[in-house]
């Protein structure tokens, strides 16, 4: 009867094993089912988040969901810092102009404006892209309205327009360049940091802050200055032409609100988009022609941007130079 109460034991305990490493055995293979199947989703959703960039990336470029078949004002907007890769670039801008200048509908433009100016480069690439639109396309109005700003570059870009509105509180103006930068010579002296520059050129580091300030180039920037500034005064004056008023401080960098610089003749009147396609154009079907870069392009451009923003801030000591 022991032996056999033994054998009973031992017979009981092998079940008990064997029944612990059946659970062990279907637990790993319910746990490796699991980890087959997240694994299979997350490369669907890594696969899913490849197409999707792709489409993107090749997906047309201007902002028009539905092109209506009748006639229609067609709306461009130059937003924010004008900068190449930035969202006011001056490529993105004249592609939207020839778009909208292509289709046969639209009755006129409006450059919908809200900028405190930037490249003076860009700006003129848009300018005269709006010159030559307009001798080619003479029956086709162009207009600018301006929003809460148009300073600088942005009205550089704005005086090419056939007429410029404004609101009664739009900032208009600051005709000017600029080009600024700090210097650290007293302080180095007074933390007895000593400076060493080597350059191959005389004047190659004639920006460094960390050096005296020297008359020559000082003079030099001035002169530069003059001619980038000279240039956007001319602009102006063709643009304008007789509608500016003889004003000392008009090409001074002065801004102006918007019922004065109606009165300078810096703009023609008050108005908004849509009065000015209703009374300016004849046209009250608006439609947004502004171009829109792919979303990937997009993110990479942005990434791009703030990188050139962060290191012009930090080489901002050195000097910069915007409209």
């Amino acid at each position: 009867m022991a032996l056999f109460g033994k054998s009973k034991v031992v017979q009981n305990d092998q079940q008990w094993e064997r029944s612990v490493l059946e659970k062990v055995a279907l637990a790993s293979v319910v746990e490796q089912r699991r980890a087959r199947r997240w694994g299979t989703f997350f490369k669907l959703l890594f696969l899913s988040y490849i197409i999707l960039i792709s489409v993107f990336a090749m997906s047309p470029t201007v902002g028009i969901s539905v092109v209506p078949k009748g006639s229609h004002t067609a709306v461009i907007d130059i937003k924010g810092v004008i900068m190449a890769g930035g969202e006011a670039d001056a490529e993105n801008i004249i592609k939207s102009l020839n778009e909208a200048i292509k289709d046969k509908n639209t009755k006129g433009v409006i450059l919908r404006v809200n900028s405190p100016g930037g490249s003076p480069v860009q700006s003129s690439y848009v300018y005269k892209a709006i010159q030559g639109i307009r001798q080619e396309n003479p029956d086709i109005p162009i207009h600018a309205v301006v929003e809460d700003l148009c300073a600088s570059g942005g009205y550089f870009i704005a005086s090419a327009a056939d007429k410029i509105f404004v609101n009664e509180s739009s900032i208009v103006g600051s005709i000017g360049v600029v080009m600024n930068g700090f210097g650290f010579t007293e302080a180095m002296k007074k933390l007895g940091v000593e400076r060493r520059l080597y350059t191959a050129g005389e004047h190659k580091g004639f920006l460094d802050p960390f050096s005296d300030a020297n008359q020559y180039e000082q003079a030099h920037i001035e002169s530069m200055l003059n001619d980038v500034h000279q240039e956007f005064i001319e602009a102006v004056k063709t643009g304008r032409g007789e509608r500016l008023k003889d004003n000392p401080d008009l090409f001074s960098g002065l801004v102006w609100a918007g019922v004065e610089s109606i009165q300078l003749g810096l703009t023609d009147g008050i108005g908004n988009v849509q009065s000015v396609a209703k009374n300016e154009i004849g046209e009250e079907n608006i439609v947004d022609f502004t171009v829109e870069q792919p979303l990937f392009e997009k993110v990479v451009k942005s990434i791009g941007v703030a990188m050139a923003e962060f290191t012009a801030k930090l080489s901002s000591m050195s000097g910069n130079k915007l409209f």
